[in-house]
């Protein structure tokens, strides 16, 4: 961003023209006037739009350092297109604009801001003095952004070292290994090594969940907030129900916190620095709040004030965030698999020592592996360690590393450039080759003190907890992401397309071969109610086409049914997605769903049962 100071003794502009559809609208009069005032004249460039809140704090600072030096009492921004010709587009800078203004409000400075966008007559007399003229060019080339943590930068310094382990036990170097028939894994560690994020090109989940009617984008709103059609809900609604009955069966005890929180809170500005994320930014009284990105605030704080003793560990406290925020760069962005607003199931658990930290990450290892086979999903693992707690553990990893089965990545660092010693990911990798974790868990050894949570030891003494941070699922909406990555590259192989089976928006679908037989569908069914979505397609279509609709949406179990049906004795043609066809009746199948999805969730269609009835959610 490029700024021109003006130390002013009188200002005056009237917005004339608007520019096109770029012009912010205007309450009120197009004319003002202003004593002595500090001018700002602003342009926003196209670098900028990455840079989001720290943008704003520099640029804060930059005019309240001048407007100290100037004496000035109050301050005027004002856009200005000619300080620079690689501008940023409108959608990026009216916001970074509003921001700058919200920021210097928040300082207790006098503020005015004119409208972006318009073609304006000004009148400006400069006081001439040796500061009354100066320009600042604000760049991210040496200093960090401040609304971005400072371990976002460390991270980025850090220059790790990538191993592969086997489950032998044996340690090579990532470069050198022979991936012969782990073909997934060299992909992904050629990801991880080149840390390149930008998308080139679509991802093939997009198709696929806007195809589906499951979710889409929302152009009314900010990039990476996405809508959820009813099917995609559901979806996401039973992942969520999954998760909490794997961390209650854990022992979590589940409760609920903030979604925004005080930047200045002593414990949680210590926090976010330490914490590589980036960080939507809220003004409340004058105040700036953060936009949480996990349940750690909320659940720490609450932590600060329990009674814990000795007895009570491990303790765990779970939360489903809805939603998250990460202001993830413009370039990163994309669909399910990046976002900025998303739901995180959180699980914390406080543990007395190393190793009773080790014993829960081991077993919360175990659980992550439940909930990756509940996906049907291949994955690849990546440990990340600092190097000491390594070699001092190596026993432990290469446990893991047998009970998997298969040669993982492992990433170690000199110096750690966050709260966490270790931790593991479950990673799925896409059509495009790219990678996304799902299941983690971190080892803190930092925020325990730094929130001040404490326990009482069996010899009464006060300590505190070591932490470990898990999302045994990640974010549900990148669960999906990874069913339908996974899917894609199932149909380029030329196989079929399918949900897990307790996902499955329908999990069985009547087909009518004529009018007279919808009435018995539809008892069908509803005979299938409380343990499979059962609808009808009851369409005035031929059976062949009904019966491509339900292979088009996945729909694992297909009934046919006309006259031929009715006189069977009960007897139904049940087909199955991989062409399987059994003789079943309706009660017997009814048995085989009930012991299918015996561990699952279960909620009823989201749509009329009646396929006639339903709308098109895209046009």
């Amino acid at each position: 961003m490029r700024l021109l100071f003006i130390h002013s003794d009188h200002l005056e502009y009237e917005a004339r023209d608007p520019v096109g559809d770029l012009a912010e609208p205007i309450e009120g009069d197009r004319a003002h006037s202003f004593d002595e005032c500090l001018v700002v004249f602003m342009t926003v460039e196209a670098e900028d739009e990455d840079h989001g809140q720290g943008l704003v704090q520099r640029v804060a600072d930059e005019v309240t350092d001048v407007m100290t030096k100037v004496n000035a009492p109050r301050v005027v921004l004002y856009p200005w297109a000619h300080l620079s010709s690689d501008l940023a587009p409108a959608h990026v800078s009216v916001p970074l604009l509003k921001e700058i203004e919200l920021e210097l409000l928040s300082r207790d400075v006098i503020t005015d801001r004119a409208a972006f966008g318009w073609y304006k007559s000004f009148t400006l007399n400069c006081k001439g003095h040796p500061l009354a003229e100066l320009a600042r060019h604000i760049t991210f080339e040496e200093k960090g952004e401040m609304g971005v943590s400072k371990a976002v930068y460390d991270e980025e310094k850090v220059r790790p070292t990538w191993h592969i382990l086997t489950p032998e036990g044996e340690l090579f170097e990532a470069e050198g290994f022979n991936y012969s028939g782990h073909e997934d894994l060299e992909a992904f560690v050629a990801y991880e090594t080149k840390k390149d994020r930008t998308s080139k090109g679509e991802p093939a989940h997009i198709e696929l969940m806007q195809r589906h009617e499951l979710v889409d984008y929302e152009p009314g709103s900010d990039s990476g907030n996405l809508r959820w059609y009813p099917k995609g809900k559901l979806i996401k609604i039973l992942l969520e129900h999954l998760i909490r009955d794997l961390c209650h069966r854990a022992g979590a005890m589940e409760m609920e916190t903030p979604q925004m929180y005080d930047y200045e809170h002593p414990s949680l500005k210590k926090y976010m620095e330490r914490f590589p994320a980036r960080q939507y930014i809220v003004l409340s009284d004058k105040k700036r709040y953060f936009l949480r990105f996990a349940a750690c605030f909320g659940q720490f704080l609450t932590a600060t004030g329990m009674n814990i003793s000795y007895r009570n560990l491990p303790l765990r406290l779970f939360e489903i965030t809805r939603q998250s925020f990460r202001r993830e760069k413009s370039g990163e962005v994309m669909a399910l698999r990046r976002l900025r607003s998303f739901t995180m199931p959180d699980l914390h658990t406080f543990c007395a020592d190393v190793p009773q930290a080790k014993d829960e990450f081991y077993n919360q290892f175990e659980l992550s592996r439940e909930w990756m086979r509940s996906l049907g999903v291949p994955y690849e693992t990546a440990y990340r360690s600092q190097t000491e707690f390594f070699h001092e553990h190596r026993d432990w990893y290469e446990r893991m590393v047998r009970t998997l089965g298969r040669p993982v990545l492992l990433e170690l660092f000199d110096e750690r450039y966050a709260y966490f010693i270790t931790k593991f990911e479950f990673n799925v990798v896409d059509t495009q080759d790219k990678a996304a974790a799902i299941s983690t868990v971190q080892i803190d050894v930092e925020n325990g003190e730094l929130y001040g949570i404490e326990y009482t030891a069996a010899d009464g003494t006060r300590h505190n907890p070591i932490i470990l941070h898990t999302s045994v699922s990640g974010a549900t909406e990148r669960c999906l992401y990874a069913i339908l990555e996974h899917q894609a590259r199932r149909m380029a192989r030329g196989e079929k397309g399918e949900y897990p089976l307790w996902l499955a928006p329908t999990q069985v679908r009547f087909v009518s071969v004529s009018e007279q037989f919808v009435e018995p569908c539809l008892e069908m069914a509803a005979a299938l109610d409380g343990v499979a979505r059962a609808d009808v397609d009851d369409r005035d279509e031929k059976v062949g086409k009904k019966i491509r609709g339900a292979e088009m949406e996945w729909v694992p179990i297909t009934i046919v049914y006309g006259e031929k049906e009715a006189a069977s004795g009960g007897l139904l043609p049940v087909r199955f997605r991989s062409g399987e066809t059994r003789k079943m009746t309706i009660q017997e199948l009814r048995l085989l769903l009930e012991e299918e999805l015996e561990n699952y969730p279960f909620e009823p269609t989201p749509l009329p049962v009646r396929v006639s009835l339903r709308p098109g959610f895209r046009s």
